[in-house]
């Protein structure tokens, strides 16, 4: 019996899968690395009996970055980066291990199918599992195939099924186009955004950004919405004026006339068209004429227009919408969300995945009518060879998907329904009049067939004042003319969904990575979303968008990075060379990225004009070990200290609180230390501003406060204050924080495991000595005589807080409320006094609990 792999992108995907090929009659288990099961089943495999063996990744195996010294912005030069800078693969997530866990699942197995998602990072991560399997593999026999590839767009019965019958490869083209624009991504970016980042918060102290990035693709999207705020901002109103007459067809009512002139920006001739028309005293009919015209049904829905809506009209960031589709995707309720088709394939079936919604009460109705009656063919879009468009593939309840994930799923229903539906048909009526020399429309319509407007009513005819029966030569009495004043009005921010709109135009990204750019434009403090979703860039975009237009203009247009991608594209056809490409761009670069290093003052001099110089920028906090004078403390972000006598500048540990720590001084240094915290809920621990960033012994990294310092003798270090081994994390010691009481507390200095202990205790010390049965370090505690916890009104008591049958209903494990989800601490070896056998304290873990629809897309689609 043969052993096959099989391999998905995702744990729910290959839990669905599995359960379809196996009928339900599976095996399940957990994998290793705890984040992965693993899901067995007997069945048959191109013809034989076989024994499968259905897991997962979680998205990318590996990820490129640079090796050793490379990764240091301090040591390495950034035009190193273009060239010289070797790159290497490196597990995209270590702790999930995920090679190790692939290799134990694939060691004797006989043939793998991939599973992963069928878009070009698919095919990328394909290899990067074939990489990790393969040499664990059984050998083929001959010229046995061993590697098959399945191609899915929808997780239903039908189509998973299908695929297993239909086996292809992996397209090594395709997965290249995505190794291209990887290094291109990271060579580029870092070179720019290492340069930049240096420079400006080295010189400036209210950027408010703790990273000046660059992005080939980021830059292009910000520049877009730059344009548009200079236009706001050079934008000079003219006034105009319009002629506005009302005739009376009855006596009680009127009727609004649009001036065939629309409007004229000269006064004394806008007066002239006014006195003229108000010698006449009745409008003449010219000419009435009606027309059948059509609304056409919308086209089936591709990624970009998804993104498209939910931003404009249910409200969502396109990230968040993505996030949103692929769980839905990956639940089975739609097909695969990335896709830049609007065309259905002629076998597609239209009528099942209609059929799947005959019972929904929302548009039940709609559907039994279109089955009955049968459905209409949608129209011709585009075909890129992808995915079908994005279709609901089984019957869902607000009750099931809830919040966002029903008005998603809710939208994309509605538009499937609407694309098989009839057009819109209605009745237009113009009748044209003349007032004296001057001619004038108004337009009436009348809807003769909904069609799939009664689905997507927010696409519907707007309901308009009924015209007058009436025929040429007729007249009625004139009941108002009148001259309207007037002002042209400037655009408007760009929306998230004008600029998918423009980045789609332009090329720039794909429809898997416009979320992405958009979201990463947002983080840096490039730009804010205002209300509508329109996004405002501030002062620090704004600048960095001018002064790359001031150096080289090819930075911000999306020319470059469309040529760019069209040459992407050419690898994943197998049309281009991949170290062609990688070169030619590279080069293109690099010399770009030494002129704008060359040219900077010319950014340098925009940046002058709205930010302050790190000198008159803070308020002073600490003093400098060197000269001790105080250092100012910049909050902005990212926040650090800056000794404008010595003009050296420190970072600080981010997202959390920094004051003066008792004005106590380091030891080896003599710099004031202060008080990193992250809230009264969350962990805090003293650092020196000197040592944090000039690490002193060889087993600290940069970056480490007192709490991991391993100085022997100083009061705050590690080697003092340390009790024993985190009971969560491998590395991490368990930190006493001597500025906590009277709510005690120890904290784990890798990561946010808080351990609450000796409530209103008096003192709280470290002893030297350490626990017989753990080696953790015992702890003194001295209560209040009044809230003493202790038996027998003691109020002192030593003992080991995992251990001490006194002390174990004293303590309780929790977890730090982190601003952030992580406060990143260095990597080091297992250090510090005690080694607690991993046992843990008494309590509880307590992890921190992670409109009108309607009227909304009426307003979008208007």
């Amino acid at each position: 019996m043969r052993t096959v792999l099989m391999v998905a992108e995702k744990p729910s995907l290959a839990q669905s899968i599995a359960k379809i090929l196996s009928r339900g009659n599976m095996s399940s288990r957990k994998g290793l690395n705890g984040a992965c099961s693993v899901h067995e089943y007997t069945g048959s495999f191109i013809g034989q009996s076989a024994h499968f063996k259905m897991t997962s990744v979680c998205g990318h195996v590996m990820t490129l970055d640079f090796i050793g010294k490379y990764n240091s912005w301090d040591k390495v030069d950034p035009a190193e980066l273009f060239s010289k800078a070797p790159t290497e693969k490196k597990e995209a997530n270590p702790k999930l291990t995920m090679v190790k866990f692939l290799q134990v699942e694939g060691r004797g197995c006989d043939c793998i199918v991939l599973w992963l998602d069928c878009d070009k990072e698919g095919e990328n991560i394909c290899f990067e599992v074939l990489d990790a399997v393969l040499p664990v593999m059984n050998k083929p026999r001959g010229t046995e195939r061993t590697i098959y590839r399945a191609k899915f767009s929808s997780i239903t019965d039908t189509d998973i099924c299908n695929a297993m019958n239909h086996l292809g490869e992996p397209n090594r083209n395709e997965a290249l186009s995505v190794d291209a624009r990887q290094e291109l991504d990271l060579r580029i970016g870092c070179a720019f955004t290492r340069f930049q980042t240096k420079y400006f918060q080295g010189k400036y102290g209210n950027l408010d950004s703790s990273l000046i990035s660059f992005g080939p693709c980021q830059t292009p999207t910000l520049g877009f919405c730059v344009e548009r705020h200079d236009k706001i901002q050079s934008f000079k109103p003219e006034t105009y004026w319009v002629l506005q007459a009302k005739v009376n067809p009855e006596k009680e009512s009127s009727l609004t006339l649009d001036w065939d002139r629309v409007r004229v920006f000269d006064r004394e001739v806008a007066q002239m068209f006014l006195n003229i028309t108000k010698m006449a005293k009745e409008a003449k009919v010219e000419s009435v004429s009606k027309k059948e015209k059509v609304k056409q049904r919308p086209l089936a829905l591709n990624t970009v227009e998804m993104l498209r809506v939910a931003s404009a009209a249910l409200g969502m960031g396109p990230q968040h919408a993505m996030q949103i589709a692929e769980r839905l995707y990956t639940q089975g309720y739609i097909s695969y969300p990335r896709t830049e088709t609007t065309h259905y394939p002629e076998n597609f079936d239209l009528k099942g995945c209609l059929r799947q919604q005959a019972n929904n009460p929302y548009w039940a109705e709609t559907v039994k009518v279109l089955l009955s009656e049968g459905i209409n063919r949608p129209r011709k879009g585009h075909d890129a060879g992808d995915h079908p468009p994005i279709t609901p593939m089984r019957a869902a309840t607000e009750a099931e998907l809830g919040g966002d994930g029903w008005r998603l799923y809710e939208y994309i229903t509605r538009h499937f329904i609407a694309t098989v539906s009839a057009d819109c048909k209605y009745l237009q009526t113009t009748i044209s009049f003349s007032i004296g020399p001057e001619r004038f429309t108004c337009v009436g319509k009348v809807v003769t067939s909904p069609g799939f407007t009664e689905i997507m009513p927010w696409h519907s005819i707007p309901l308009e004042e009924s015209l007058p029966h009436c025929e040429k030569g007729d007249l009625f009495p004139i009941g108002e003319i009148k001259l309207l004043e007037k002002q042209t009005s400037p655009p408007d921010y760009l929306t998230e969904a004008e600029l998918i709109t423009l980045m789609e135009k332009h090329g720039i990204g794909t429809d898997a990575s416009i979320p992405v750019h958009i979201n990463n434009i947002c983080q840096r403090n490039y730009v804010t979303v205002e209300s509508g979703r329109r996004l405002k860039p501030t002062n620090l975009g704004i600048v960095l968008v001018h002064g790359y237009y001031k150096i080289d203009a090819e930075l911000v247009l999306p020319t470059i990075r469309s040529a760019v991608e069209r040459q992407l594209n050419l690898i994943a056809l197998g049309k281009a060379n991949y170290h062609q490409v990688l070169e030619h761009t590279l080069d293109i670069f690099k010399r770009k990225f030494h002129y704008f290093v060359d040219s900077i003052a010319g950014m340098d001099e925009l940046m002058e004009v709205s930010f302050s110089p790190l000198a008159a920028t803070g308020k002073p906090l600490s003093r400098c070990g060197k000269c001790h004078r105080f250092m100012k403390y910049i909050q902005a972000k990212p926040s650090r200290l800056h000794c404008s006598h010595c003009d050296d500048t420190y970072s600080l540990p981010q997202n959390g609180t920094i004051k003066l720590y008792k004005e106590l001084r380091c030891p080896l240094d003599d710099f004031e230390l202060v008080l990193w915290s992250s809230g009264s809920r969350g962990k805090s621990y003293p650092l020196c501003p000197y040592c944090y960033n000039h690490p002193p012994f060889r087993d600290m990294k940069k970056g480490m406060g007192c709490n991991e310092c391993t100085h022997p003798t100083c009061q705050h270090s590690l080697s003092m204050l340390g009790i024993g081994q985190c009971v969560e994390c491998e590395n991490g010691v368990l930190v006493l924080d001597s500025t906590s009481g009277p709510k005690w507390k120890m904290a784990c200095n890798k990561c946010n495991v808080v351990v609450h202990f000796f409530e209103n205790a008096h003192k709280v010390r470290v002893s030297p000595e350490t626990c017989d049965l753990c080696e953790a370090a015992l702890v003194d505690v001295d209560f209040n005589k009044a809230k003493s916890p202790l038996p027998g009104d003691e109020t002192q008591h030593s003992g080991c807080v995992f251990c001490d049958p006194v002390f174990q209903d004293l303590v309780e494990l929790k977890h730090a409320a982190m601003r952030h989800p992580m406060h990143r601490g260095g990597q080091g070896k297992r250090q510090g006094r005690g080694r607690g056998k991993g046992r843990r304290p008494g309590g509880r873990l307590n992890p921190k609990k992670p409109k009108d629809k309607m009227a909304a897309l009426a307003a979008y689609f208007v």
